[in-house]
């Protein structure tokens, strides 16, 4: 329980996808007029686990939830409900009971199509017509629309998976990201003059389109221009899915450390070279790929 009165902005977010921002900024504004505390209230895992028994995968893992809602939108409250059988068959005014008080709430924001309680029986009307009986103010944030479709992060899934990063990053309104603790590779990037940085994704984390990208890496409190390659290694032995990270104009060891890249242009599809000098040859052309591109950006 907080002791600071709080304007709660309701939902999953998987993506703070354009949508999602317009939600966050009301609640910023919100809590600004009310001299309250802005929080997000979100859950440890997606309801469709339980409710539809269907594994999500997700655009983001709760720690990059974190680092977008901070860093992009300037909310450092995140509060993690934890959904589970007594949470899925709350009733609707149960569930408001319960996190009002909890989070002491004065105020909530949510979009219009949010649902909550056993069954998803919660709905905007439900929500405003609580708030109204029990004196608490409630804004319902209507549909963005983007290329006269609602932005949704079902959307932004499938454009990553096809590697329409560009595109994805409009319905985002920021690059998409991927943040995790640097680990030992194979260290066959420094015998082709780009040594990289490795990471795994994170469990139950959606694996964009396999393939080189234009990115940027921020780490040490730097911003640096990246290529970026999702895959298998199949020039070499294959194996389990990674991110390689080549950090342009960088060489220090980052060993330990979590970075965060964000993903700006798809560049090709991962295939199998013929040798070890044709891969190094094409990552040389990544590389001036990736500079023209931010070049071109200024």
């Amino acid at each position: 329980m907080t002791n600071d009165r709080t304007v709660l902005a309701l939902g999953f977010f998987d993506g703070i996808h354009i949508g999602h921002g317009a939600l966050l900024k009301k609640a910023s504004q919100r809590a600004e007029e009310l001299s309250a505390k802005p929080a997000v209230l979100t859950f440890d895992s997606h309801p469709d686990t339980l409710v539809r028994m269907e594994k999500v995968p997700l655009i983001n893992s709760s720690a990059d939830k974190v680092y977008i809602i901070r860093e992009y939108f300037g909310i450092e409250t995140v509060f993690f409900l934890h959904f589970n059988a007594e949470t899925m068959n709350m009733s609707w005014r149960d569930f408001l009971d319960y996190i009002i008080k909890k989070y002491n709430c004065c105020h909530l924001v949510a979009g219009v199509d949010f649902t909550f309680g056993a069954g998803g029986q919660g709905n905007a009307g439900l929500l405003l017509q609580y708030c109204e009986d029990n004196s608490l103010g409630c804004d319902i944030i209507p549909a963005v629309l983007y290329g006269g479709r609602p932005v949704s992060s079902t959307r932004i899934r499938l454009l990553l998976e096809e590697g329409k990063i560009e595109e994805a990053n409009n319905l985002l309104g920021h690059p998409h990201l991927l943040t995790g603790v640097v680990r030992t590779g194979h260290r066959l990037g420094r015998t082709m003059q780009a040594p990289t940085v490795n990471m795994a994704f994170a469990d139950g984390v959606l694996v964009p389109k396999e393939g080189v990208y234009i990115a940027k890496a921020l780490f040490r409190g730097q911003k640096r221009q990246a290529v970026l390659n999702i895959g298998t290694r199949p020039t070499f032995d294959g194996g389990k899915i990674t991110v390689e990270t080549h950090i342009l104009d960088f060489g220090g060891d980052l060993y330990g450390e979590r970075i965060c890249v964000e993903l700006y242009s798809y560049i090709r599809h991962e295939h199998k070279f013929d040798s070890s000098h044709e891969l190094t040859l094409r990552i040389k052309e990544d590389i001036q790929m990736a500079r023209r591109f931010f070049e071109n950006k200024k």
